[in-house]
């Protein structure tokens, strides 16, 4: 519960710095090698803008800014839950709590990543597309749901889980080694520039061990907006993508999605440890605060 508040200020702020670089990521992922709407990462951008001004770099951010806050609350709960148990603070154990924490949100990441993507790809380089699909993220859901069931809403759900669970295990891993490394202990110089190296940088290292599978996961949530669907699961999608488009396909997005993660996780982990360190300090100086209590002895009569 203490973090609880740290967790919420540093997810709604990197959902809102964070969220144009996922949008080009996606639009980057997704796009047809016949017909390609954007030459990298920075016409990307300037086509979004200029073709569906700046709120189309917004689009679908209801899902992330709703969910990211309980999938952090999960993830952070999680891990130290998870460390309790192993005991010992070592590397392997770091690994397994993030890679534990990874797995288990997955059944809020995958339906809210689902949900984001055919908002995100709603509308493509239309400023106010005459028919629209999807009102927003919910009603996203909704029409998913009815049409597909409980499966639908879980499209992407085996590459979210394997996306995940070795990202995360490699997201704690590189924090807990980078802030050991630079001396990030509560009484350190420069406590907060060495806080958010450590969040930026093990952001960084998560998003590079597991990127391809990324690659997959979006080409899957995002088939069948606006036609038919062209891929019957994973491993057609990967034979398709390899075929067509070579290895370069599976780091399409890679420089937008890097940009995005170095300030979304700097801001984050920062925040959370700040807060868990403040909170602390705050209850050990309400202990020192305390009256002694009185060693009472009961007579024998």
């Amino acid at each position: 519960l203490n973090s609880l508040s740290g967790v919420h200020v540093s997810g709604a702020a990197g959902v809102l710095v964070g969220h144009p670089f996922d949008t080009v990521k996606v639009r980057l992922q997704v796009q047809s090698v016949d017909k390609p709407l954007y030459r990298g990462t920075y016409h990307c951008f300037q086509s979004i803008v200029r073709q569906e001004s700046m709120l189309g770099l917004y689009k679908g951010i209801g899902s992330p800014m709703m969910g990211l806050t309980f999938i952090n609350a999960i993830v952070f709960g999680m891990q130290g839950n998870a460390m309790r148990v192993l005991g010992a603070d070592t590397p392997l154990h770091q690994f397994l709590a993030g890679a534990a924490a990874g797995f288990i949100q997955c059944v809020i990441c995958c339906p809210m990543e689902l949900a984001k993507t055919r908002m995100q790809m709603q509308g493509t380089g239309e400023k106010s597309a005459s028919r629209k699909m999807y009102r927003n993220s919910l009603d996203c859901l909704i029409r998913i749901h009815r049409k597909e069931g409980v499966r639908g809403i879980n499209r992407g759900m085996v590459t979210t889980v394997i996306r995940e669970t070795p990202g995360f295990g490699v997201y704690f891993l590189a924090y807990d080694t980078l802030t050991r490394a630079l001396g990030c202990d509560a009484d350190a110089d420069y406590i907060i520039p060495k806080l958010l190296l450590a969040g930026g940088m093990s952001g960084m290292a998560s998003w590079i061990s597991t990127y391809p599978v990324d690659v997959i996961k979006s080409r899957l949530q995002a088939d069948g907006v606006g036609g038919a669907n062209r891929y019957d699961g994973i491993v057609d999608c990967v034979r398709q993508s390899w075929r067509r488009e070579g290895w370069r396909t599976f780091t399409r997005g890679l420089t937008s999605t890097l940009l995005r993660a170095f300030p979304v996780n700097a801001t984050t982990f920062a925040t959370v440890t700040l807060f868990l360190m403040y909170m602390r300090e705050n209850d050990d100086s309400m202990k020192d605060c305390e009256p002694m209590q009185p060693n009472l002895q009961h007579s024998s009569l």
